[in-house]
């Protein structure tokens, strides 16, 4: 074979292998957009809307997001302590979570986990959590009156900043202040197992004031409560009255 047609041969057997290669490569490209698994090892996987917004994410403890608003994720290094998942509403704004975490550390385990749901740009409106550390178990079901005030970025780094404050009057009357203009969530219901032992269930005011609690106590004894606005108890049941 002379070198013309050895040239011509490399060059076409080069196109051929790199169009066969381009076709293969497609293949796999379809078959994985739509292929079956069976397993899956990923550190985080952020699921997203065609328009490019974060839908669900869901992450190892390292990797975990900070809070995202209108599609921007914003650092939050306090997030570092748990694996979980952070949900977002259609506008890429965060709009509740699942996280949870476990260990055992010079003999002592611990566990946690935390289910949320948020209002539109604001907090929980309904959380799910539950605790085990040192031996004392605690878990609840809480409801909330989330603010009608969005909660910005801008809200959140400020009042990070004054909680950096030095503790002292000059924080206090700071964060006071924060709160009184940016009120925070109200407690209007919760069902709670507390670390002594006891179950509750409450109910609170449009304020967040507690009103009515009823208890069964460590040592099993039932009672129902009602309390005035200033959180004073103005009746007790005891178990033959309030059956």
């Amino acid at each position: 074979m002379t070198a013309h047609w050895t040239r011509r041969f490399l060059i076409i057997y080069s196109v051929v292998a790199t169009m066969a290669f381009a076709v293969l490569l497609y293949l796999d490209f379809e078959r994985m957009k739509s292929g079956t698994f069976d397993r899956i090892r990923a550190h985080r996987i952020d699921i997203i809307e065609p328009d490019g917004k974060p839908r669900l994410v869901l992450s190892n403890r390292a990797a975990y997001p900070g809070s995202f608003f209108n599609g921007v994720e914003v650092a939050r290094p306090d997030r570092r302590n748990a694996a979980g998942m952070l949900m977002m509403n259609d506008e890429g704004s965060e709009d509740g979570g699942f996280i949870w975490g476990g260990l055992s550390a010079d003999g002592h385990p611990m566990s946690f986990s935390h289910l949320s749901f948020d209002q539109y740009e604001q907090d929980q409106t309904i959380s799910l959590d539950a605790s085990f550390d040192h031996g004392q178990r605690s878990a609840s079901i809480r409801l909330n009156d989330a603010p009608d005030e969005p909660l910005t970025p801008e809200l959140i780094n400020e009042y990070e900043r004054l909680r950096a404050m030095q503790d002292g009057a000059a924080k206090q009357q700071a964060l006071d202040a924060y709160m009184k203009k940016f009120p925070a969530l109200k407690r209007r219901a919760a069902l709670e197992r507390s670390s002594d032992d006891s179950v509750s269930l409450s109910l609170s005011d449009a304020q967040g004031r507690v009103r009515l609690r009823v208890v069964v106590r460590a040592d099993g004894e039932p009672g129902i409560e009602f309390l005035d606005a200033a959180g004073h108890v103005t009746q007790t049941l005891p178990t033959q009255l309030a059956h």
